[in-house]
């Protein structure tokens, strides 16, 4: 088939078009993208440059997001050091508490909240972690922030460990020892006699006695041993054969002058004997008027209901005391003429830190320090006339906050961990603010970089539209162009009219 001939100005024209139409999908993929560098094709140095830019942007992107996640490791730290801070101070005002008080049992309490809130720090150091890294945990814990893409600009933050308070790198803060419990007992005995002196008053001498002659003795015999007076000698009136009975430990002796009597009140817990012999010409007596026998005073334990003084250890007027180990004294007793046992024991028991229970004549007692308790009256707790003390004494372990030396000694380890805390969040805070810093650089790199490859690539939206517009009247006019060119030709048609 022959070719087809077209007139040179309609190939003019069609070629116009084409090229026309090649513009418009041009300016048409710019409008759709709105980049104009699309594919190396369009432009190969700004295509690559724009490339790199934004590969450069992309991998800072990635360190942005890894700097972000290091910020909130470190704040995680600093908020945990923070609050660490607090009940550290929280430490100091109970060891200053505890200074301002002499009881060694509210010392005592003070040493267990002391030792919680060494438990609290611990607990709350090791929950100041952020996605398994923890800064307060110690070795395996260090954070490396990467600031640039081959890695030579970074920060390695260093971790402190305070999970364990007692680390000498650390916090070196010990757990107080809250010292112990002790166990005592004493026992309440009673018993009561009378020497028979007929006919004697308080200032009589002895030897008015028939069978009494100077020289004579009287013994005075418990478990313990004899005590022996000699008439004449040791004693001579009926006031000093009293006085002589009243100082023997553990009994109350006093003259009735109604009954012409010494009555004999005993706290002992075994049986007295008393006897006067004829070592001086005499006749052996029951240490009274009365001849050839002894008197004995018998001791029986008493029981909840029994009045104290009816035991030798007790008079009316007594002032019994509690003392703890640091000579605080938390509580004290006046009995009178009908105060119980019932009443002693729920003296003792009310004491904070002692308990007290009462069986079988005897007083048991549990102390979570130590206690001494003690009477006004000499005779008190005196159980043999060898005693030679009538403190009831109660000893247990103490605690480390007893003596102001030991508290003053928690409070300069206190001041010390302080000190820590205030150097670890100065570095903490120093390593936040570096990320921070090269985190909003990073941001700024990256937003200028992105804009530069923009230069590179991004289309002028007004200029494509107004290409597209000037486009579309070329393809009109060319059209048009097209259409006159075909008429020309149409005309030899009239020839064959």
């Amino acid at each position: 088939m022959p070719d087809i001939v077209l007139s040179s100005a309609v190939r003019d024209n069609l070629l116009s078009l084409k090229q026309t139409a090649d513009l418009q999908s041009v300016t048409q993929t710019r409008l759709a993208t709105g980049l104009k560098v699309n594919t190396a094709l369009d432009n190969p140095n700004s295509f690559f440059t724009a490339q790199s830019l934004n590969d450069r942007a992309s991998d800072l992107s990635n360190l942005l997001n890894n700097m972000g996640q290091g910020v909130q490791t470190i704040r995680a730290a600093d908020k945990g050091i923070t609050s660490i801070t607090n009940l550290v101070e929280s430490a100091k005002a109970i060891a200053n508490q505890a200074l301002q008080t002499s009881s060694e049992y509210e010392r005592k309490q003070f040493t267990s909240q002391y030792n919680d809130i060494l438990e609290q720090i611990e607990d709350l150091a090791r929950d100041s972690s952020y996605k398994g890294k923890n800064l307060l945990a110690g070795a395996g814990n260090e954070l490396e922030v990467i600031f640039n893409e081959d890695s030579t600009s970074n920060l390695t933050v260093e971790p402190v460990d305070f999970t364990d308070t007692s680390l000498d790198d650390g916090l070196n803060l010990d757990d107080l020892d809250p010292g112990g419990t002790g166990t005592s007992s004493f026992n309440l005995f009673g018993g009561t006699a009378s020497l028979t002196l007929t006919g004697l008053q308080a200032s009589s001498n002895l030897t008015d006695l028939g069978d009494w002659e100077n020289g004579d003795r009287v013994t005075i015999t418990d478990s313990s041993g004899t005590t022996t007076l000699t008439i004449g000698t040791d004693i001579t009136t009926v006031q000093d054969y009293v006085d002589a009975l009243d100082e023997l430990s553990g009994v109350h002796a006093s003259f009735d002058e109604s009954t012409d009597s010494i009555d004999l009140t005993s706290g002992l817990d075994n049986t007295i004997s008393i006897a006067k012999d004829d070592n001086g010409g005499g006749t052996d007596t029951d240490g009274g008027a009365t001849g050839g026998t002894s008197t004995s005073v018998l001791s029986t334990a008493l029981t909840a209901a029994s009045t104290l003084i009816s035991s030798g250890g007790f008079q009316a007027g007594d002032t019994i005391t509690i003392t703890d180990g640091n000579d605080f004294e938390p509580a004290s007793l006046e009995i009178d003429d009908e105060t119980t046992v019932s009443d002693l024991v729920t003296f003792i028991d009310n004491v904070k830190g002692l308990d007290a229970s009462f069986s079988g004549g005897s007083i048991s007692l549990i102390g979570e320090v130590s206690f001494d308790i003690t009477s006004s009256n000499s005779d008190f707790n005196r159980m043999t006339l060898g005693s030679t003390s009538g403190t009831v004494a109660l000893s247990a372990a103490a605690s480390e906050f007893k003596t102001d030396t030991d508290i003053d000694r928690t409070l300069q380890a206190i001041n010390a961990a302080l000190d820590e805390l205030r150097s670890a969040a100065r570095s903490m805070g120093t390593s936040l603010s570096t990320v921070e810093i090269r985190t909003d650089f990073t941001q700024n790199l990256i937003n200028t970089l992105e804009v530069g490859a923009g230069e590179l690539t991004i289309a002028d939206m007004n200029e494509e539209g107004a290409n597209m517009l000037a486009l579309q009247t070329r393809q009109q006019l060319s059209s048009t162009a097209l259409s006159l060119a075909n008429q020309a030709d149409q005309s030899v048609l009239s020839l064959f009219g």
